[in-house]
């Protein structure tokens, strides 16, 4: 049954679908007439929408920004006059969405950062849209009073994604660790960065 929608709606059908099609089948299952299946729309209507790969990708990225950045909730993250505590409680859970109920979400933007490797064109998207997660995160680390806050922002980031990745496609995907574990890993990191 084709579903009927127009314009920016249809673009995030189409969006959305591809971001389920890369967690559920890797970038090999991504065709435009998969997501048409996938999305219940007319033949060929993906790619009247985005007629090449990259032009799919790219849409692919757009949303998957957009639907991390509401995940993270960037605009809650803490204010940093809440001290360590404060942050630490943020960053956990932002991290804890992206790898237990947004977990698919995950799965798919590694699908991504993977084939932006091979793609030059795509590493650039990928990079400038990701990049409003990383910019608050320099905010707050730089208002913690750090006075390396590429390099404190670089820790953090890699902790967070390499404890989401051995997580959601890792060797401990059978066991997520709780909120109360993901808090605790990171203040340890945060007590090493900023503690006295």
């Amino acid at each position: 049954m084709a579903v009927s929608t127009t314009g920016a709606a249809r673009a995030d059908l189409v969006a959305d679908t591809a971001l389920a099609l890369l967690a559920e089948r890797g970038m090999r299952g991504l065709t435009h007439r998969a997501v048409d299946e996938g999305a219940g729309l007319p033949p060929g209507s993906t790619s009247n929408l985005a007629r090449t790969r990259q032009a799919l990708l790219e849409l692919a990225v757009r949303r998957l920004a957009d639907r991390e950045a509401r995940v993270l909730a960037l605009e809650e993250m803490p204010d940093p006059r809440g001290g360590l505590d404060s942050l630490a409680d943020g960053l956990a859970l932002a991290t804890h969405r992206a790898l237990t109920r947004h977990r698919e979400l995950t799965l798919a933007r590694y699908e991504l950062a993977l084939e932006a490797t091979r793609r030059p064109e795509l590493r650039a998207y990928f990079d400038a849209t990701g990049a409003r997660f990383r910019d608050q995160l320099t905010t707050l680390v730089t208002a913690m009073g750090s006075t390396t806050p590429a390099r404190h922002v670089l820790s953090l980031v890699a902790w967070a994604d390499g404890l989401m990745f051995s997580c959601v496609a890792g060797s401990f995907s059978a066991e997520p660790p709780s909120l109360e574990e993901v808090r605790a890993g990171l203040r340890e990191l945060l007590d090493g960065m900023f503690g006295d």
